[in-house]
C-alpha cells in the first residue's frame, strides 16, 4: 500500500465510528467554514469521514467538490498524522470559496494537527503553585 492511498480502511464508514468519535472528541478544530472533530482510534492508520448537510451546502455539485479538495488533501497528509479518526463538518460559507482558498483552509488545520501543542498536557509534569 502507497502512503498516498485512500482506501477503504481509511474511511468512517460505519454511523457506530462516526458517533465514537462525536461522543469523544479529544481534538477540535474549526475556521469559518469548515470543523474537524478527532478521537484517538485502535487502527494503524488516521481515518475520514464527512458531515455535509444539505441544509449547509445546498448542492450536491458543492458538497461532491468540498469532499473531492478534503479528500486529496487527507491522502497528501495521512502519512503524517497521528492513528485518529476525523469527521469533517461544512459550514454554510463553504460555497463561497474557491477551491484553492478550500484547500489552504484545510491544509492549515491540518498542519495545526500536527503540532506539538494541541497533545493534551501531562499533568505529572506541571509545576504545582503555592
Amino acid at each position: 500500500m502507497s502512503a498516498f492511498d485512500f482506501s477503504r480502511n481509511a474511511r468512517l464508514l460505519r454511523p457506530a465510528e462516526f458517533k465514537r468519535v462525536f461522543d469523544n472528541t479529544e481534538w477540535r478544530g474549526s475556521t469559518p467554514c469548515l470543523l474537524i472533530l478527532a478521537s484517538a482510534n485502535q487502527q494503524a492508520q488516521a481515518r475520514l469521514g464527512f458531515v455535509i448537510a444539505k441544509k449547509q451546502v445546498r448542492h450536491a455539485v458543492d458538497r461532491n467538490r468540498i469532499k473531492r479538495i478534503v479528500r486529496e488533501s487527507f491522502r497528501l497528509n495521512q502519512a503524517k498524522l497521528e492513528a485518529q479518526d476525523f469527521v469533517i463538518l461544512a459550514r454554510s460559507g463553504c460555497t463561497e470559496l474557491d477551491n484553492q482558498q478550500l484547500r489552504e483552509m484545510i491544509d492549515a488545520l491540518w498542519f495545526r494537527l500536527r503540532r506539538p501543542s494541541h497533545a493534551k498536557p501531562d499533568n505529572s509534569q506541571r509545576k504545582k503553585r503555592r
